[in-house]
């Protein structure tokens, strides 16, 4: 069964999906990092780096509010940065006593947890440009041409690949337990037992998804072996870089390294 919702790659036929795949991860990388460079509070920086991720996104033809929607993603994450507006030494913007305590979040704290929060989401989209652009077995084979260890590509592949083996195992143990569980259609009447039997039903789905899901992996990494599986996975070659996509590449990585030293010059 293959369980496409987990696969975020978009066939379109746009110019960053035909943008090659080895290029892509050295620009997305470089994306990030500068992004982690930029000192906080400069505003400007961000502004320029979001307006790059946005043109970027609306070459991509995957739709803006795409990968939007899916940047919310991080920030349940940036929450953990919040204890910065309080310790961070700094003005006080006010002071709330709170019994014995009083709170009191500082313009440094403030500065830095937001600049947090935007790196985390441009960070955050330009790895769903990336995901969703470039087929997987792509993104492997240009981990392994930029000199990513073979040991961590192989843990990237099969992960990727044993998550569809856990996700098809739960989905036939959920279709088990529908078929075997009764269901009245009278109002008000509810199925099965209190909280405490459903968390009991649930535990004992979940230990029998994971071995159902071991037994399963055992028997495919076997089968991988017996067909000369050596750590690596093999894959067509890819074709070579033109010169103009070279060109784009240090363009590209040019203007983010001028970004990053203006920020620290004019807004740092």
């Amino acid at each position: 069964m293959h369980v496409h919702f987990l696969d975020p790659f978009r066939p379109r036929n746009s110019l960053i999906h035909r943008f090659d795949p080895r290029l892509k991860l050295v620009l997305t990388v470089a994306f990030i990092l500068t992004s982690t460079l930029i000192p906080s509070g400069a505003w400007p920086a961000y502004i320029l780096l979001f307006a790059l991720i946005f043109s970027t996104e609306v070459l991509s033809a995957l739709g803006v509010g795409y990968v939007l929607r899916r940047s919310m993603l991080a920030l349940p994450f940036v929450l953990a940065a919040i204890p910065l507006v309080l310790t961070v030494p700094g003005k006080a913007l006010f002071s709330l006593p709170v019994g014995p305590w009083s709170i009191s979040p500082t313009l440094p704290g403030l500065e830095r947890f937001i600049s947090i929060t935007l790196k985390s989401w441009l960070s955050v989209q330009a790895a769903i440009v990336l995901a969703a652009s470039t087929p997987f077995p792509d993104l492997l084979v240009a981990m392994r041409s930029v000199g990513v260890p073979r040991l961590l590509v192989s843990i990237f592949g099969l992960m990727w690949r044993y998550l569809f083996v856990l996700v098809d195992e739960s989905i036939r143990l959920m279709r088990a337990r529908a078929s075997r569980s009764g269901h009245s259609d009278r109002p008000g009447t509810r199925s099965g037992g209190g909280l405490v039997w459903r968390a009991r039903v649930t535990g004992s789905m979940a230990g029998s998804l994971f071995l159902r899901a071991f037994e399963r992996s055992d028997r495919i990494y076997m089968a991988m072996v017996s067909r000369g599986y050596d750590g690596e996975a093999r894959n067509l070659p890819l074709p070579a870089i033109r010169p103009a996509q070279y060109a784009i590449l240090a363009g590209s990585v040019s203007l983010l390294i001028v970004m990053i030293m203006a920020s620290y010059l004019l807004w740092g």
